[in-house]
């Protein structure tokens, strides 16, 4: 029987559901919820509610599906709710520089400690200056001053009174003291001395002797006068300092006085103001001698720059958890970094120079990270691993990472790590993920997998109307009326190559919307109609049509040879997918068959010559099964065929073409022509069965698109598997075309139906012994199978030297 065409009616999508009612998309509310995306809804929602670890999820979907807008708005509306995290900063390790300490502080605290800090800093510098400038501080000073002259005095005149009591007078000289004999109140100069008798010279120099050991001890214990007296100004200086400062660190005091962490360090910064007043001093703004410039290079100097704060995290304009997407996922921006600065030509580092990372910033809430830029940063995934294990970010210079040594640098204390990571990234990343990362699975235990496509319902049509007029509202774009939003469905159900289910691709759903509502407002309409739909989508296929017009171009020119009229044997109309920009295309393709005597083998050329990829071998590795399971049951299969797509010079994969190779091989096998008015596409398999492929439509279209050109006749048409009928959503020429019965789609379901189409012969059904009936097509290929057996006997028999037999 006959297999009759498809009708237009059958082929023409259905529409909205007729319970969604509406005028244009004005008449309709938000989509708040994604649309079928139920499955990774729950699942984001279990990450959400999940607390401490296995919160971290794997967002995997299809391109364009709104997966990273989608976790954002659900992160976005659960961290309303969620209290907000504390603030961080660094402060100064005063016993170890090169180790600051992360102080946690109340959510909004950490600013106002860094003010408060800094304005005391600016008021010890006006403050400190003044109490060393007071008279009452000059006046003790000056006191400790005389006291160390004086306390010199005394000894030193004690030494003359001993020396006048010998007769010796004590002077000083340009070089120090010196001692000279006394006679008659006058000093006995050098030759007078000479004329003295021996034993008054010899007691002379036995007092000067004994004079100048005592002036030299006296002269020792002057360090210990003026050590004395260095530690008694400093001690009167750390009361100057402590007078001065003490107030105003009081009153910082009293605002923290809640937070143990911050007056420890408050008393630290106390005693290193006293201990270093002398810093303080040197950038006076009282020194009218020293530029302003020079004043504010010392005010920022290292030294001072150690009591400030180095906030890394502030909370004060934020209200619950944090929700925060790192576009460029490298180690620096993910867990920090400590930044050098030039001073006097030397690169100098501190505390205030630590920079915070995203998980600095996502710390108490959820970090959102592409997964294949974070896998392509070197090191960062390491280091992401690393945090979430050890739950604290650790800031490490590059080369630590590297394994090299380094020049000393900061090692800032560990901050405690409270985060949940959503990476997003894709099905085969995944997947590679859980095969080669052990840590992976331990680490991300949930995964949210958006759907490709939704299956269509009354539900699904108006969840995807409302789509539609949310788009449109949040975009500024004009509504559109109800059968432009069913032209957009349509287009929808295109891209999922599926009659019965919508494209989960928002993004290309945006920019059809766009470019619609530009021609609608080119046109002066207040709402989109469907021809503004059907022009954008037009549009966008021929700006990606350059490779589609340029075969086709070919086709008509003859450079490709594709048949379309007439029968040849052996050879048919096969159809494949290509794609350019984005856009995918159907393309028909000669495959021809050629049959002689041999041992049973297919020989797929594309595949001898490693242009066939598996599948496309497999199926032609099917073709023999078939042939010895319905021709040759008690014999040998005894032919060599060859199979090839000609004029094709890429890559061949798929088996969509396995039941075109089939129906040429018969058609060689029985040397009875096919028609080239029809091509074809499906998969078979051993029992004859045609099963269904991939991009029927864009085949379907793409054969008609050469029949149209060249002038259709009412012959041309295409055989597709009965399964993928539901899958063909064809543009209104073809459909046209269709009704008008110039172009027909054929659905079949096993390879004799086909056969039947292409060659006009009806098939046959053996009998109990294998027989075909008379007149059939399958009653030729069984003659030709035969005649090729009784070639080999006779071949057989010839080489062994015997007669053959009949």
């Amino acid at each position: 029987m006959a297999i009759a065409p498809l009708s237009a009616g059958a082929l023409r999508d259905r529409g909205l559901a007729p319970e969604v009612a509406f005028q244009t998309t004005e008449d309709l509310e938000d989509l708040d919820e994604p649309l079928g995306q139920a499955r990774a809804v729950e699942a984001l929602a279990l990450a959400v509610a999940i607390h401490g670890e296995g919160g971290n999820v794997f967002v995997t979907g299809p391109p364009g599906a709104g997966k990273r807008a989608l976790v954002r708005r659900r992160l976005e509306r659960a961290a309303l709710d969620a209290p907000t995290p504390s603030d961080w900063c660094y402060l100064n390790g005063f016993g170890d520089p090169r180790r600051p300490r992360a102080v946690e502080l109340p959510p909004g605290r950490a600013v106002a400690l860094r003010a408060d800090l800094d304005r005391l800093i600016d008021e010890l510098r006006l403050a400190l200056p003044a109490a060393f400038e007071s008279p009452h501080h000059r006046a003790r000073l000056q006191a400790l001053e005389k006291e160390l002259e004086e306390a010199r005095e005394r000894a030193i005149e004690e030494v003359r009174r001993h020396a006048e009591a010998c007769s010796v007078a004590l002077a000083r000289t340009p070089v120090g003291y010196g001692f000279a004999p006394v006679h008659d109140g006058a000093v006995v100069e050098p030759d007078a001395f000479r004329q003295l008798p021996d034993d008054v010279q010899e007691r002379f120099k036995r007092d000067i002797e004994r004079l100048q050991d005592e002036l030299q001890a006296v002269l020792r214990g002057m360090p210990a006068l003026e050590r004395r007296h260095r530690e008694r100004v400093k001690a009167a200086n750390r009361e100057a300092a402590l007078a001065a400062a003490g107030g105003l660190l009081e009153d910082v005091r009293r605002r923290w006085a809640d937070l143990p962490e911050v007056l420890d360090h408050l008393a630290a910064v106390e005693r290193d103001v006293v201990d270093n007043v002398q810093e303080f001093l040197s950038g006076a703004e009282g020194d009218g001698d020293v530029p302003s410039q020079v004043r504010k290079l010392l005010s920022e100097t290292p030294a001072l720059r150690r009591y400030g704060v180095n906030v890394m995290v502030d909370r004060s304009d934020q209200a619950g958890a944090p929700v925060v997407f790192e576009d460029l996922p490298n180690v620096a921006n993910l867990a920090g970094r400590v930044e050098h600065h030039a001073h006097f030509g030397t690169l100098v580092t501190d505390f205030t120079l630590i920079r915070s990372g995203a998980l600095h910033r996502a710390n108490g809430g959820w970090l959102i990270l592409d997964a294949r830029r974070l896998l392509a940063q070197p090191f960062a995934w390491d280091e992401l691993k690393r945090a979430l294990r050890s739950r604290e970010i650790r800031i490490e210079p590059p080369e630590r990472l590297l394994g090299l040594g380094g020049t000393s640098t900061l090692e800032p204390q560990p901050i405690p790590l409270e985060v949940k990571v959503v990476l997003i990234g894709d099905r085969l990343l995944h997947h590679l993920l859980c095969l080669y990362d052990p840590e992976f699975s331990q680490l991300f235990r949930i995964q949210a997998d958006f759907e490709d496509e939704i299956a269509r319902s009354a539900d699904a049509d108006l969840g995807f109307a409302r789509l539609v007029a949310t788009i449109a509202r949040r975009g500024g774009l004009r509504p559109l009326d109800r059968p432009a939003v069913e032209r957009v469905l349509r287009e929808s159900c295109r891209r999922a190559g599926d009659a019965t289910r919508i494209s989960a691709d928002v993004s290309s759903l945006e920019d059809l919307l766009r470019e619609a509502d530009h021609r609608a407002a080119a046109d002066g309409r207040p709402a989109v109609a469907p021809a503004d739909v059907e022009r954008a989508a037009r549009a966008h296929e021929r700006r990606s049509g350059r490779i589609r017009e340029r075969l086709l171009e070919e086709v008509l020119r003859g450079t490709l040879r594709v048949e379309t009229a007439g029968a040849r044997v052996g050879q048919v109309n096969g159809l494949s997918v290509a794609s350019s920009g984005g856009v995918a295309f159907g393309r028909p393709t000669r495959i021809s068959a050629r049959v002689r005597l041999g041992r049973g083998e297919v020989v797929d050329i594309e595949r001898e010559v490693e242009l066939g990829g598996p599948l496309h071998s497999k199926g032609v590795l099917i073709l023999a099964g078939y042939l010895g399971g319905r021709y040759c049951r008690g014999r040998p299969l005894t032919l060599a065929a060859t199979l090839v797509m000609e004029q094709s010079y890429g890559g061949v994969e798929g088996d969509s073409a396995s039941s075109a190779e089939l129906y040429a091989l018969l058609s060689a096998i029985a040397e009875t022509p096919l028609r080239q008015s029809l091509a074809v596409t499906g998969s078979v398999d051993q029992l004859g069965r045609v099963q269904a492929v991939g991009g029927v439509t864009e085949k379907v279209e793409g054969f008609f698109e050469v029949c149209r050109a060249r002038g259709l006749t009412g012959e041309q048409g295409v055989l597709v598997p009965a399964a993928n009928v539901p899958h063909l959503v064809l543009r209104d020429e073809v459909l046209a075309a269709v009704a008008e019965e110039r172009f027909r789609i054929f659905p079949v379901e096993t390879v004799e139906e086909g056969m039947e189409l292409l060659t006009g012969l009806p098939p046959g059904a053996p009998d109990a012994e294998g027989r075909f009936p008379v007149g059939t097509l399958d009653a030729r290929v069984a003659a030709s199978l035969d005649a090729l057996a009784a070639r080999a006997r006779a071949f057989a028999a010839s080489s062994r030297g015997e007669e053959p037999r009949p």
